[in-house]
Order: structure tokens, then C-alpha cells, then sequence
């Protein structure tokens, strides 16, 4: 189980300051665990956010023992990149946890290798039910079976880990494959030449009448 150092942080503290300092500002709660607001290391934060994400268990070392949580939110500076705030979602021993986990799309689809096809990813999450020590990281979805446009993968067609039950719809379309694009060729239009001709004699008409009232 990947582990997270935190601090008790002082609400009237400087936010500013304290990521100057390479901390970040952070708060873990739960259904029956009160908000609290703590900060942790950018530098470890990243690491775990890394190989956790959303959906993986991770154990707050804090002075009063370790909480089991999920990474719930993280806001991200605009400019910098850098993770600005986090939220931590403790939930309750022995009960299980809810969450949408995502899916990696695996393997090739004959049906866009051979066929030229275009493959569509309708979901890119699915939402689950597990205990959290039975959470996987995600769900993989091997595209290899999409071997025709007709062919397409539904959420019951996932294999999910012992301990894992999906709770979305089961006849939900989780891939597929489009038929190609067509690109259509513009059309050129034939040039009327006889069209060109007459304008150009009407310029040079136009040109000669000044001429001819002079001589007049």
C-alpha cells in the first residue's frame, strides 16, 4: 500500500508560502471522519499521485496513526503545472467503497489494422464496487476482439479482478469500431473559356470609347 507522510496545518497559515516551501495544502475527510486540514510534500505527493491516481488506497502517516484514504481531487496551477490542492477521502473500515475506476485500452483491433477503421472509446471510466484493499489501479480492455464494424465491446465484456463488481450498466458500449472516414475530393469546375474572352473584350471596349469620342 503506497504511504503519505502528512502535517497538521494551521488554517491561518500562508498558502503562498507554505508552496514556496515545496508543501502543499491539503484536507482529508470522510462520511464519518471530520474535515482536517493537513499538508504534504509536493515531491512524495507526486510520486503517489503518479502510482495511485484516483483510485488507489493510500495510507496518511499522521501523528495519530494511519488513515487509509483515496486521492478524491487535486487542482493544478494553470501556469506552472504544479498540484496547487489536494482532497483526500477517508471511508470506513470494513465497509466497501464505490468508485470509477479507469479503463487502459490494450492489444490492436483488426477491424482498424486491416480494415482501415476508426476505434471510438465511449467510456473511458467505469464505475465499481470493492472493498479498498481489492481496488485495482484499472481496468484493462483489449481491443483486439473488434474485428469487424459490427464487432463492439460492452461493459459486461470486462474481466474485473476477484473482489470487483460492476455497478454501471452492463450493456453499456465501452469501444467500437467506425467505419473510415471518406475524404472527399473537391470538385474542379471546368473553365468556360468563351466566358473570359467576352469579359476581356468588354475591358478593352470600355478602353476604346474614350478614344473614339476624342476623335469625334
Amino acid at each position: 500500500m503506497l504511504s503519505l507522510k502528512v502535517e497538521k496545518r494551521d488554517t491561518k497559515a500562508d498558502l503562498n508560502e507554505m508552496r514556496k516551501k515545496g508543501r502543499i495544502p491539503a484536507v482529508f475527510y470522510g462520511k464519518k471522519e471530520p474535515s482536517t486540514p493537513i499538508s504534504v510534500s509536493q515531491t512524495d505527493f507526486l510520486k503517489v499521485w503518479k502510482s495511485a491516481g484516483e483510485s488507489s488506497v493510500v495510507s496518511l502517516s499522521t501523528p495519530e496513526g494511519d488513515i487509509e484514504s483515496l486521492i478524491h481531487d487535486v487542482s493544478f496551477d494553470p501556469v506552472s503545472g504544479n498540484p496547487r490542492h489536494a482532497d483526500f477521502y477517508v471511508f470506513e473500515k470494513g465497509h466497501k467503497v464505490k468508485i470509477d475506476i479507469p479503463l487502459e485500452f490494450i492489444g490492436v483491433s483488426p477491424a482498424v489494422k486491416d480494415l482501415g477503421g476508426i476505434l471510438v472509446k465511449v467510456l473511458h471510466a467505469v464505475k465499481i464496487e470493492a472493498m479498498p484493499k481489492d481496488l485495482p489501479h484499472n481496468i484493462k480492455v483489449d481491443v483486439s476482439s473488434l474485428k469487424s464494424f459490427e464487432d463492439q465491446i460492452h461493459a459486461k465484456d470486462l474481466s474485473f479482478p476477484s473482489g470487483v463488481v460492476l455497478i454501471e450498466n452492463e450493456d453499456e458500449v465501452v469501444a467500437l469500431v467506425s467505419l473510415p472516414r471518406e475524404e472527399k475530393e473537391e470538385e474542379s469546375l471546368p473553365i468556360d473559356l468563351s466566358k473570359i474572352e467576352v469579359e476581356k473584350k468588354g475591358k478593352e471596349e470600355e478602353l476604346e470609347t474614350p478614344e473614339a469620342s476624342l476623335e469625334k
